[in-house]
C-alpha cells in the first residue's frame, strides 16, 4: 500500500466517496431573517406584518425566487403560515438556531416563504442526533480547516462566500441509515478488527481531511489499527469543541489562561482589534485577556473567525430596514459568546500539531483500488440522492399538505 505523507493525498480517499449524499448551502436571499438573538427576529417580523402592502415590498427586499405572492410550503418540522407573505399575519414562526458562519451561532425565522432555497431535504433529516460536515469553499492560499462540524443546522457558506458542501451523517432522523458509502463501515470493520460506527468515521474525518494537489476534499483511511484509534480519539475531541461542549460541561482553557473582561465592553463597540504584546482583545474601550495570538490568527476560509464574528453583530445596517431592527446596546450574553469563541479556537489551536503529527505518521493507507476490489466503490447512484422521508404531514403552498 502506498504511503501518505503532508503534502500528498493522491492515495487518499475523496471525501465525496465516504460520505456521498451532500447538499448545497443554504442560499437566504436576504439578510433580515437572521440575527445573534431571536428577540429581534420577532420584532422584525411584527414590524413586517403590521406594515401596508407598499411598505411590505419594501421591508421584504423581494428577490426572483421570493416576492409578496410567492407560493411556499412549511419547511419540514417547522411552523409558519403558507399564504403569500401579502396576506402574512400573527405571530413570528419561532426561530431557531442556525450555524451562520464558522464558529458563529444565530437565529433564523425558519419560514420558507423567506429563503430563495432553503433545502428541505436538510431539514426533514434535522434532530437531536444529526450531525453535519460543512466543506469549506476553496479559497487560494487559504489557511484553516478544510471541514467544519455542526450539530445545528449549517447555513453552509463559507467565509469568502464561496459555495462548499454540507453532509449530514444520516440520511434519516434518529441516527438512522448513515449517509457513508454502502459497505465501507463494513470494511473497516474487518480491517481493523473492531467496530466501525458511523461517527467513528465522522471523527476522524475530521481529524485528517485535507485538499491534493487538484484542491479536492481527500480523507486518508489507514491501514493500521492503532492509527485509526488514536485517529478517532482526536477528531472526537476536535467535534467536541466545534460543539462547544456537550452537556453542561464546556470547554475551559486552565485557570492562567483563561479570558476575562478587563475593562467593560462600551455600550455600542465600532471596531475590534488586537496588541499582540499584551495578549488582548480591544473591543471598542472594553478589554479582554488573555486572548492567545493562535485564536486572533484562526482563519477559516481565509477570513480571521473573530472579526467576522464581530463584524455580524456591528455592521452598519441601513436605517428604515428590518435588519436595523436590533439590540440598541451589546447585549451581556454576546460577552459570554465571544469569550466561548475565544477558548475553542484556542483549544483547536493546540490539537492542530497533534493532527499533524497524526497525517505525517500515518502509514499505508487503504486505497481507492482496495475499495473498489471490496466493491465498495463506486458509490451506487442511490446514495448521491436524498432518502424518502416524511414522517409528519408537511403542509404545502395555500395550506395543501404535500406528498413525498
Amino acid at each position: 500500500m502506498p504511503h501518505v505523507t503532508n503534502d500528498r493525498l493522491t492515495d487518499a480517499i475523496e471525501l465525496s466517496d465516504l460520505m456521498p449524499w451532500s447538499v448545497a448551502p443554504l442560499r437566504l436571499g436576504r439578510g433580515w431573517p437572521v440575527a445573534p438573538d431571536a428577540a429581534s427576529l420577532k420584532a422584525r417580523w411584527d414590524r413586517f406584518v403590521r406594515a401596508s402592502a407598499a411598505e411590505r415590498e419594501a421591508l421584504l427586499e423581494s428577490s426572483r425566487a421570493r416576492t409578496l405572492h410567492t407560493a411556499a410550503a412549511q419547511l419540514p418540522g417547522q411552523r409558519a403560515g403558507t399564504e403569500p407573505l401579502a396576506h402574512a399575519e400573527g405571530p413570528c414562526p419561532e426561530p431557531v438556531r442556525i450555524l451562520h458562519g464558522p464558529f458563529d451561532e444565530q437565529w433564523l425565522i425558519p419560514d420558507q416563504r423567506l429563503i430563495d432555497a432553503a433545502r428541505p431535504e436538510l431539514w426533514r433529516v434535522a434532530d437531536e442526533r444529526q450531525l453535519y460536515l460543512v466543506e469549506q469553499g476553496y479559497v487560494p492560499e487559504a489557511a484553516g480547516p478544510v471541514v467544519l462540524a455542526s450539530a445545528v443546522l449549517p447555513e453552509g457558506r463559507s467565509p469568502a462566500g464561496r459555495p462548499g458542501r454540507i453532509r449530514p451523517l444520516y440520511r434519516r432522523p434518529g441516527a438512522a441509515e448513515p449517509n457513508i458509502a454502502p459497505g465501507l463501515l463494513q470494511h473497516l470493520s474487518g480491517t481493523y478488527g473492531q467496530d466501525v460506527a458511523a461517527d467513528d468515521l465522522f471523527a476522524w474525518i475530521l481529524a485528517t481531511a485535507g485538499r491534493d494537489a487538484r484542491k479536492e476534499c481527500r480523507v486518508p483511511l489507514p491501514a493500521d489499527p492503532d492509527v485509526w484509534r488514536r485517529g478517532v480519539e482526536l477528531g472526537r475531541r476536535v467535534l467536541w469543541l466545534q460543539r462547544r461542549g456537550a452537556g453542561t460541561e464546556r470547554p475551559k482553557l486552565p485557570g492562567g489562561r483563561r479570558p476575562y473582561v478587563r475593562a467593560p465592553l462600551p455600550a455600542r463597540p465600532a471596531e475590534l482589534r488586537y496588541d499582540r504584546e499584551e495578549e488582548a482583545l480591544l473591543v471598542g474601550d472594553g478589554r479582554i485577556s488573555p486572548v492567545p495570538t493562535a485564536a486572533w490568527d484562526f482563519h477559516v476560509s481565509g477570513v480571521r473567525v473573530l472579526e467576522q464574528w464581530f463584524a455580524r453583530r456591528t455592521a452598519t445596517a441601513e436605517p428604515g430596514t428590518l435588519a436595523a431592527v436590533r439590540p440598541a446596546t451589546w447585549p451581556q450574553n454576546w460577552t459570554s459568546e465571544l469569550l466561548e469563541v475565544v477558548t475553542v479556537l484556542a483549544l483547536l489551536t493546540e490539537l492542530r500539531p497533534l493532527q499533524d503529527e497524526l497525517t505525517a505518521a500515518l502509514g499505508d493507507l487503504i486505497t481507492p483500488a482496495e475499495l473498489r476490489g471490496a466493491h465498495v466503490l463506486p458509490v451506487p447512484d442511490s446514495a448521491l440522492h436524498p432518502a424518502s422521508v416524511l414522517d409528519h404531514q408537511e403542509e404545502g403552498p395555500g395550506g395543501q399538505f404535500a406528498l413525498l
